[in-house]
């Protein structure tokens, strides 16, 4: 894949929308980008454990955590297992945990925050559904791509 420049992807293609939250990049990938795969949980990251096992083929992982930094939704284990298969990154309107380890490890992650909580897992959310961040809408299969500047959406690839 072309290096990503959001900036640069929002200009050639206006079309684009821009999640109007501020993230931080957490992950050792700094710039990434993919068909998105949703889910849509608060405070528990059963759904997120599930699908980091699941081969990524270069998706991203766009998780829509209500904004709670109360519970990470993402911790080292499971940021070295989406790496591992093969994920592009994650997009997390949530907080994470581990940022140090997170950091080392390949693989792109946006988040809101941090905190040292982790998850009950209790099997609760949604996955493949539409979810909504920062204005935005996100549905399964759209294109996300991140870098420093933020993270954008479209219904078709722009790289």
């Amino acid at each position: 894949m072309a290096a990503i420049s959001t900036p640069d992807l929002t200009d050639e293609h206006p079309r684009a929308r821009a999640i109007e939250l501020q993230f931080t990049s957490y992950g050792a990938v700094k710039r990434f980008g993919g068909p998105a795969v949703t889910i849509k949980c608060h405070e528990d990251n059963s759904l997120v454990k599930a699908c980091v096992g699941e081969p990524g083929e270069g998706r991203v992982i766009v998780v829509d955590g209500g904004g709670s930094l109360r519970r990470a939704l993402l911790g080292d284990m499971l940021a070295e297992q989406a790496a591992a298969n093969g994920w592009a990154g994650l997009v997390i309107n949530g907080a994470i945990r581990d940022v140090d380890e997170i950091g080392e490890t390949p693989l792109g992650v946006q988040a809101l925050g941090t905190t040292p909580l982790k998850t009950e897992k209790l099997g609760m959310g949604q996955r493949d559904v539409p979810v909504s961040m920062g204005g935005v809408t996100i549905a399964p299969g759209e294109y996300v791509y991140a870098d420093n500047n933020g993270v954008i959406v479209s219904d078709t690839a722009l790289l």
